[in-house]
């Protein structure tokens, strides 16, 4: 057990580094094309943290399901992440933005995207755990 939770601590910090780099990267290029970053609202430090939060929750989540569930883990953990992730978006469409930040319709295709990261490094990196985890 103790080697699950080591794994899956592994697996977390990979997940939640892998999904702050990519949405750093998505910025980039999101700042590139449209010109507007919102670097005042979404920074480094908050997409590395809440990216990390979300890949140590599902962690969390996962081996509390494995206890459970045994042999259809994978299954019902993967259902729940996505529907918790697409649940997850309600909150970069309703935020209320600075009254001085300028376009701020342009958010939602900021950090919209982003809350997929963790899910989709969950889903590239676990696989290859094996049935270690």
């Amino acid at each position: 057990m103790l080697k699950k939770l080591s794994l899956l601590a592994l697996l977390a910090v990979l997940v939640g580094v892998l999904s702050g780099v990519a949405a750093i990267v998505y910025q980039k290029v999101y700042i590139e094309t449209i010109g507007e970053g919102f670097v005042n609202v979404v920074s480094i430090a908050n997409m590395f943290k809440y990216a990390l939060a979300g890949a140590f929750i599902a962690a969390i989540g996962y081996f509390l399901l494995s206890l459970v569930l045994k042999g259809k883990t994978d299954m019902v953990f993967n259902l729940l992440f996505v529907i918790l992730t697409f649940a997850s978006i309600l909150y970069p469409i309703g935020h209320q933005l600075p009254l001085d930040q300028e376009t701020p319709e342009l958010f939602p295709g900021l950090a919209v995207p982003m809350h997929f990261f963790p899910a989709l490094g969950w889903f590239a990196l676990k696989p290859l755990f094996g049935k270690s985890i």
